[in-house]
């Protein structure tokens, strides 16, 4: 073992049991785990905040569209959606459902999105929200 290691084991075989409780409540709070937890072995205490609570991931708020993929056989269907989605002409919503993947709509929210998402592939689409 390393000296420092052996050197803290010294340490605490010296402590007294209120002194080595105290330790071990201390070093909880540091670490943010509960040692009475499983039989020895330390595990994080759900109920402390973890690093990851302190710097929270912010959530998605604005999705793309992405159009990635249209069978032959639901090309007409696909086209009507798009253009009624994207207010496109007829010569450029083709195009759109003619050159996979492409990103259809872009910056809507959740529910707009997923809904946009179903009528695209309720037509036979293959569609993944960005």
């Amino acid at each position: 073992m390393v000296l420092r290691i052996l050197t803290v084991i010294d340490k605490v075989q010296d402590l007294s049991l209120l002194e080595a409780t105290e330790l071990v409540k201390a070093l909880e709070n540091l670490f943010n785990v509960d040692a009475s937890i499983g039989g020895g072995v330390m595990m994080m205490n759900p109920d402390q905040n973890t690093s990851e609570d302190k710097n929270p991931v912010e959530k998605q708020t604005e999705f793309n569209v992405s159009l990635d993929q249209v069978p032959p056989e639901k090309k007409i269907s696909i086209l009507k959606v798009v253009r009624s989605i994207t207010e496109l002409g007829l010569k450029e919503a083709k195009e759109v459902v003619e050159n996979t993947p492409q990103i259809i709509k872009e910056g809507l929210n959740i529910d707009t999105a997923e809904e946009t998402k179903k009528l695209l592939e309720s037509a036979g689409a293959i569609v993944t929200l960005v």
